[in-house]
Parts: C-alpha cells; sequence; structure tokens
C-alpha cells in the first residue's frame, strides 16, 4: 500500500514524531517561569477549541487526582459567571487567532483574571504582550491536531509552577516518550500486525461510537472522535460511563438498519472505578450485536499519563489508516476553513 502517495504534507511523520514532541514540549514548560503571583488563585479556566482545547481536556484528566484548584474547560466565546481576580485563564490557540479563545481573553481581562497563553503567535500573543500577560511560545506550522504536546504540556507545567497540581507527572511523561518511541515499527506501517490498522479496517466505513469513563479516558474518547472526523474525513460520536448508561444505552433499539452502520470502541483504563469496568461489561453484553462490531482498546503503561497518552496516540493512528482506508489525504479540512472564511465576511 502506497499510502505516502495520499499524504503529501506528511501527517504520518507528525504522528511518528509524537515522542519526540513531548519531550520539546516538556522542555518549553520547563524553560518558562511564570510571570506573577497566583497564591490566591481559587479556580482554573482553559480555553480553546478543536486540536487546541483537547489539551484542556487532557490536562484535566491528568491531574484529576492531583489538582489542588479546580480546573474547568471551556468550548465558547464567553467564560463563567463566576471567573473574577481569583481565576487563572490559560488561553491556548495554536494559531493565536481562533475567534471563540480571543473572546475568551478579552472576557478575561476585563474581569480582572491572571491571563496566560500558550500559542505560537497571532493576535493572541500580541493582546497578551500588551497587558504584560504569560506568553508561552510554541513551534507553529502545523495542523493544531498534530501539535497535542504542545497545547497541552507547557499547560500542565506551568500549572505546576504555579503550584496548582502535583510536578510528579513530568517524570511519567519522559519516560512515556521513551516507550513511544518503541511502538513506531508496530503502528507505523500498513501490516495486520499492527493494531492500530487492524482497527481501522474495522471502523472505517462505519459510523464509530467511542466510549471512555467520566474521569479519565472520556477525554480520550473525545480526542478519538475529533481525529477520526479530522483526520479520516468521517463521522463519529463520543460519550462516558456512567452517564451512558442513563441516557444512551436505551437508544440501540429502533432503527436497526441504522444501528448495523455502526460500531463501538471501548477505551479501558486499568484506574477507572470498578463499578464503571463492570457496566461497560454489563452494557456490551446488553448491546449485543445490534451494532456491527464491539472492540475494547486497553491503556497500557505505569502511570496514568503513559496510559492516557498511550491511548491518544493509538487513536492518532487509528484515524490515519482510516483516511488511507478511505483514499483521502487526512490533513486538509476544507470546510472549516471555508466555514472560518464565511465568519471573517461577516466580523
Amino acid at each position: 500500500m502506497d499510502f505516502r502517495k495520499l499524504d503529501p504534507v506528511d501527517m504520518h511523520s507528525q504522528i511518528v514524531n509524537f515522542p519526540k514532541q513531548i519531550e520539546d514540549a516538556l522542555a518549553i514548560g520547563e524553560g518558562y517561569d511564570p510571570k506573577g503571583d497566583f497564591s490566591d488563585i481559587s479556580s482554573v479556566v482553559i480555553a480553546g477549541m478543536g486540536g487546541s482545547g483537547i489539551g484542556g481536556d487532557l490536562i484535566r484528566a491528568l491531574t484529576v487526582d492531583s489538582a489542588n484548584t479546580p480546573i474547568e474547560v471551556v468550548r465558547d466565546y464567553r467564560l463563567p459567571a463566576w471567573v473574577d481576580g481569583k481565576t487563572l485563564v490559560i488561553c491556548v490557540s495554536y494559531s493565536g487567532n481562533t475567534e471563540e479563545t480571543l473572546s475568551c481573553l478579552k472576557d478575561a481581562i476585563k474581569r480582572g483574571a491572571k491571563v496566560a497563553g500558550i500559542t505560537s503567535g497571532g493576535e493572541m500573543e500580541s493582546r497578551l504582550n500588551d497587558v504584560d500577560g504569560n506568553v508561552i511560545k510554541i513551534p507553529g506550522g502545523n495542523p493544531p491536531r498534530a501539535s497535542l504536546g504542545y497545547v497541552s504540556i507547557p499547560a500542565l507545567v506551568f500549572l505546576q509552577k504555579c503550584d496548582l497540581t502535583d510536578k510528579s507527572i513530568n517524570k511519567d511523561l519522559q519516560d512515556a516518550s521513551g516507550r513511544f518511541k518503541q511502538l513506531r515499527d508496530d503502528f507505523s506501517e500498513p501490516s495486520d500486525n499492527n493494531p492500530t490498522f487492524a482497527l481501522a479496517k474495522t471502523v472505517y466505513d462505519s459510523v464509530p461510537i467511542i466510549y471512555g469513563d467520566a474521569r479519565y479516558t472520556g477525554a480520550v474518547a473525545l480526542r478519538w472522535r475529533g481525529q477520526l472526523e479530522e483526520n479520516g474525513k468521517m463521522v463519529a460520536f463520543h460519550h462516558t460511563l456512567p452517564e451512558m448508561n442513563h441516557n444512551e444505552i436505551v437508544g440501540y433499539k429502533n432503527n436497526p438498519d441504522l444501528l448495523k452502520r455502526m460500531g463501538i470502541i471501548w477505551l479501558i483504563d486499568k484506574d477507572q472505578h470498578e463499578r464503571t469496568t463492570l457496566r461497560q461489561s454489563l452494557t456490551r453484553k446488553l448491546i449485543g450485536e445490534t451494532v456491527c462490531y464491539q472492540v475494547e482498546v486497553r491503556s497500557r503503561g505505569t502511570s496514568l499519563a503513559e496510559r492516557l497518552l498511550y491511548l491518544v496516540h493509538f487513536g492518532d493512528w487509528v484515524s490515519y489508516w482510516c483516511a488511507v482506508l478511505h483514499g483521502v489525504d487526512p490533513t486538509p479540512v476544507e470546510r472549516i476553513e471555508s466555514l472560518k472564511a464565511k465568519l471573517a465576511e461577516n466580523d
């Protein structure tokens, strides 16, 4: 399979280089010293959209057991009403020009919140410099979805340096990077011995529904959905347990012909609540063969950071191989660019 002809911008190398991106992102975060006093911070907001916003979800999942301050992820034009001078607002925009995130930055400055930005430049850098805010620069020139390490890890280290979460994650990330390098040969070639390619062959001509648990892998399920949509150019959906058991499970009844075009990917981590694990097993049996497939993808690694990033990396490869199996270039996102242009016409 000559997949490289479909990939002129080389998304393949972007995914292959994810382990190095983790290392580079750690160096960026560790090399930046926060400006200002954060001793009175009582809440944190991470604002971002799409491939930039997913970094906030990943940070929240990685710190849910260690953060001493609540972290809220905002994907909107406005911040919650409780944001004030004791709130740290971290705005994440890879390009620096995401209109929703710039709107949140304006809102944060107006309310007197402490502000920081993760960006490669653009309007965000300029606005933060105008108010002497924290600007953590990351390398530009790549699709935001191929820059997850850059949009998440420097923000995570920033929170650590502000004494808002635990610092032990850094070593876990470094260890994870080394182990992911060992997966390159397994994941980067279109072979049935490659579990990511094998899964792509199962899901690429269906509508995948990805389920994670609310505490940890729900953020990864959202990442899988976005990657399948942007890289694979295919609609996907996601939900979390236990909430899914209180609504969506009932939906697997009517429209049986449509359900046969759908399949379920279960993301499983060893630290999820034991009752969630039971719910996954029971729900899988109850849904049974109403869908065209049900598959499990289990996290691997010695730390939560390694396990969640393993699932992220696994899903990135699945989405890439789905694009190849569809015969499309994984990189362009024409409809997103077209929509941005039309919005710009109506400023």
